[in-house]
């Protein structure tokens, strides 16, 4: 991400008003949240769902998350996805030790990662006002654009807010999708739903995405939090 954090500039107001509707405080000590959840995935429309558990965490301050998971008969399949330390990890094993597939650090994969970690803002509110590396555009009273950049790559998602303020959906147009052996830019869309006031702040407990495909349209991720917590 370069030396150090763009020039420091005072957020819109539309971006202080959601990241206080969602129960974030500015200044706050914290770096970090962590989420458990469950769910279900799929990579592509005639694939079979594969239930999964999962743990992850979010950065408050910089562009990093870690999301692990086991799913497969009896949990014998584990996935990290993450973005640490300015590269993109993609990595499958079975039984925890047979490496079944690893990509890291193409250009691709981080936009992807990138763009991630853009949508999934409605579960690290905070970062809202705590990471300096988001850059907002405001579109109208209830879209927002937010986006980032690690070295040349760069990722924007666009966010569309409820009648109550909240995160309800995100997409974009060019998220890159994992495609036999390399990665095509799709659109891609996600909603956020089942908002509870937990901890002092407004979160979803459930959540599903999905790509359009050849002009299909299917849900890839579906899930649900467990358990989260702030530090």
């Amino acid at each position: 991400m370069g030396n150090g954090p763009p020039v420091s500039t005072v957020l819109p107001r539309e971006i202080r008003d959601l990241a206080s509707g969602l129960g974030a405080v500015a200044g706050s000590p914290l770096s970090s949240v962590k989420l458990e959840q469950r769910g279900s995935m799929r990579d592509r429309p005639a694939a079979r769902e594969m239930r999964f558990r999962a743990t992850q965490t979010i950065d408050l301050q910089r562009l990093e998350f870690d999301w692990q998971a086991s799913t497969g008969p009896f949990g014998c399949i584990s996935v990290r996805d993450a973005l640490r330390d300015g590269q993109a990890h993609l990595e499958v094993h079975l039984f925890r030790g047979l490496r079944f597939a690893s990509i890291r650090g193409s250009d691709a994969l981080s936009k992807g990662e990138i763009m991630r970690y853009l949508a999934e803002l409605a579960w690290a509110p905070d970062a809202i006002l705590l990471n300096p590396w988001l850059t907002w555009t405001i579109i109208d009273g209830r879209t927002l654009r937010v986006s980032t950049g690690l070295g040349n790559v760069r990722g924007e998602v666009e966010l569309r807010l409820d009648e109550s303020g909240l995160i309800a959906r995100v997409s974009a147009q060019d998220r890159p999708h994992k495609e036999g052996s390399g990665f095509v830019e799709r659109p891609w869309h996600g909603r956020f739903f089942d908002y509870r006031k937990y901890q002092h702040r407004w979160l979803p407990f459930a959540a599903e995405v999905g790509w359009i495909l050849d002009g299909q349209t299917f849900i890839s991720w579906r899930g649900e939090v467990l358990n989260w917590r702030a530090s």
